[in-house]
């Protein structure tokens, strides 16, 4: 078992990476010396696979643990989805010492984060990420939130969740689409920080997609590492953390604009790589061997690499909601040079040639 480390000082805590570690979460919530009341949220199709493992495991080392199960998908990070959490949670008596289990993707995740950060005024969460996303990216660093009609994650908080245990076990039984989705969480790590990453990616891509548990373990914990650190460095995300919302400008934006749920979240993230590195290229920060690198390792990975096409005006709109505009101006996660982000902004017109390039075919 690998452990990596979020050092926030008094909210730092642990990542627990390694095989079969869900039957033993009631040992490791025990040695956080939780409250004895607890619930574990998940989505029904988390439930019928790992609901009873976590169940039984937090019931044996003496919790009592309600099971609260939400819809699958995006369209569960919702004001009523949270609203029937708070009635579970009161109805079971939870209590300011009491825990939630956030066991599942990063839809389940971003909810019970929230749900935690907002009931009694925040009670403590664990976090047990199912998916290959939720365990290199959505698990780690605090963000949780609900969406809005009117943009992804637009109502949320910043909450640190007491431990992260990523059962790596989880991975294999994840349906092909989820796992390409997660690997472009994985992927954006080498543009924005980390080169080496990226070639070690290019040559164990096969690997990851044949789910060899070797290969799978170190892209999970190199990920985390990466992310921990950038966390450490700017918790409330006013500075450096923007870069890891590399691709997510236009990936939120082809979210909404298909209407949440049509394409996963990682998908459309990888998508918005390549329309992010594209116009890092018609900036000037990157050459097109970069692009087309970025591209075909994103292609080789089962993701998309054109867009849907919205029109860009349709783009442009969803963007000017995006956390990171500022007075109205879209500001974007470019790479100059690989290895490194930044955010800017750029002009409408050569965004839209972005999009519309991208989007052809």
């Amino acid at each position: 078992m690998a452990s990596v480390n979020v050092p926030l000082g008094d909210r730092s805590y642990a990542i627990q990476i390694g095989p079969r570690l869900l039957p033993g979460l009631g040992e490791a919530c025990s040695r956080l010396k939780l409250g004895h009341r607890c619930a574990i949220i998940c989505d029904t199709n988390v439930g019928k696979r790992y609901a009873k493992i976590a169940y039984d495991s937090l019931l044996k080392d003496g919790f009592e643990p309600c099971l609260i199960i939400v819809p699958a998908g995006e369209s569960a990070k919702s004001l009523k989805t949270v609203q029937s959490c708070y009635d579970r949670l009161a109805a079971n008596r939870l209590e300011r010492k009491s825990f939630i289990v956030a066991l599942g993707g990063g839809v389940v995740g971003d909810l019970a984060g929230f749900v935690a950060a907002t009931y009694l005024r925040g009670i403590d969460f664990v976090q047990v990420p199912t998916t290959l996303l939720s365990q290199v990216d959505s698990s780690v660093g605090g963000k949780t939130a609900i969406n809005h009609p009117l943009g992804k994650n637009m109502i949320g908080a910043f909450y640190q969740p007491q431990r992260v245990v990523c059962d790596l076990n989880t991975l294999q039984s994840l349906p092909q689409r989820e796992l390409s989705a997660g690997l472009a969480e994985v992927i954006k790590y080498g543009p924005i920080a980390d080169m080496q990453f990226l070639d070690w990616l290019d040559q164990n891509l096969d690997a990851l997609m044949a789910r060899d548990p070797k290969a799978l373990g170190y892209a999970v914990q190199r990920s985390c590492e990466i992310k921990a650190y950038v966390v450490s460095q700017d918790e409330r995300d006013v500075g450096m953390r923007a870069a890891l919302n590399f691709g997510h400008t236009f990936g939120h934006a082809i979210e909404a604009g298909l209407g949440f749920g049509e394409w996963l979240h990682g998908e459309a993230v990888g998508c918005g790589m390549v329309m992010a590195a594209n116009l890092s290229q018609r900036l000037g920060l990157v050459d097109k061997a970069f692009v087309q690198r970025l591209t075909h390792l994103i292609d080789r990975a089962g993701l998309p690499v054109v867009g849907p096409k919205l029109g860009a005006d349709n783009y442009l709109q969803h963007m000017r909601v995006d956390k990171k505009a500022q007075s109205g101006e879209i500001r974007f996660v470019l790479i100059d040079p690989p290895g490194k982000a930044i955010v800017r902004g750029a002009p409408d017109t050569l965004v839209a040639d972005v999009i519309n390039h991208c989007c052809a075919g």
